[in-house]
């Protein structure tokens, strides 16, 4: 998946590519991207529906998946029903599933280009675009990320980077920066070379994706759900540091588990980070509430949000409101 900015230095440390590559690591990859070799051989209509099925019964079990999502529905959302909760476990591994095939699908930039795309955000970005100016795109791990790229090309915005995080077994992260690559481009590798080919892009007036869902280390605690939630506010400081319109943008499945519309929310008016990473939360809240099955609740999303992690970004927190309220002043 397309990677939230987190720019400690633990999560930008990278392998040595110089390496060799053992028998064991390129064994270990030839076995992760058997199942991908082996569903390529089904027609595209059977292979998403059988990816999420197995993602459902068999990965989800092994993994450890159901537990998560469980306990993070406990965590966000204590008052749903049983029968209620046991649905979504099911659903939100289902649609995990799918998206993994469809990110390997050749087939998947064709099917998806037909789809329905709305919303007040396609004009400011096609405003900026032709102005020159950057854009700073925001999502999450809701439907699939992908289509949504996929969207903003049909659309006329052909020039929108993406960061990726490198995967340790390099064989199988081969593959997987191919498929990125196929979807759309420019990307860059979430990495110090990565950040330089990042700014000099929005720089000179390209676009910028995001997905700002993920536990960030490098965070504040931020309330989602109305729990605070480990949040990056990088997406924010860049959009007020290189004037870009920051729009929320999100690519949600149909019914029918195979198609989908592409919403593209009106621009969060620029004020200060915390403002508007607050209000993209906000928004995201609410695209979750209305489409639970097809969020990732199978993340960690607020697992360092309340411990010492949290107390001690918490502290940050409270300086940077008391620095934006005396500049405010």
């Amino acid at each position: 998946m397309i990677q939230t900015l987190n720019t400690d230095s633990a999560a930008m440390a990278q392998k040595d590519p110089k390496d060799p590559i053992t028998f064991g690591e390129r064994l270990t990859g030839t076995l992760l991207f058997m199942p991908v070799l082996l569903t390529r051989f089904l027609p595209y209509r059977w292979r998403v529906p059988l990816a999420g099925w197995l993602a459902s019964q068999v990965l989800a079990p092994l993994a450890g998946y159901r537990k998560r999502i469980r306990d993070n529905l406990a965590h966000a959302c204590p008052d749903l029903p049983k029968e209620e909760v046991e649905r979504l476990v099911r659903r939100v591994a289902n649609n995990v599933g799918r998206n993994m095939i469809e990110l390997y699908s050749p087939e998947f930039v064709e099917h998806v280009r037909p789809s329905k795309c709305f919303g007040p955000g396609i004009e400011i970005l096609q405003k900026a675009r032709d102005e020159g100016r950057p854009c700073v795109l925001m999502s999450a791990h809701l439907g699939n990320f992908n289509a949504a790229r996929i969207g903003i090309i049909e659309n006329g915005i052909t020039s929108t980077g993406y960061f990726y995080r490198n995967m340790s077994n390099r064989p199988f992260n081969a593959h997987y920066v191919e498929a990125m690559a196929s979807v759309s481009q420019p990307i860059f590798e979430q990495s110090r070379k990565g950040m330089v080919q990042m700014i000099k892009h929005l720089k000179t007036g390209g676009f910028l994706g995001i997905l700002g869902d993920l536990n960030a280390h490098d965070g504040l605690p931020l309330e989602f759900f109305g729990k605070p939630a480990l949040t990056s506010i990088s997406g924010a400081e860049m959009a007020l540091k290189y004037n870009a319109p920051m729009v929320p943008i999100w690519g949600r499945r149909l019914e029918n588990g195979m198609d989908f519309e592409i919403v593209f929310e009106d621009e969060i008016p620029p004020s200060d980070p915390l403002t508007m990473t607050r209000e993209f939360n906000a928004r995201l809240e609410a695209m979750v509430r209305a489409n639970m099955d097809q969020w990732f609740w199978i993340h960690r999303r607020w697992k360092d949000g309340a411990n010492w992690v949290g107390e001690m970004r918490a502290k940050e927190l409270a300086e940077l409101e008391a620095k934006i309220a005396a500049a405010k002043a």
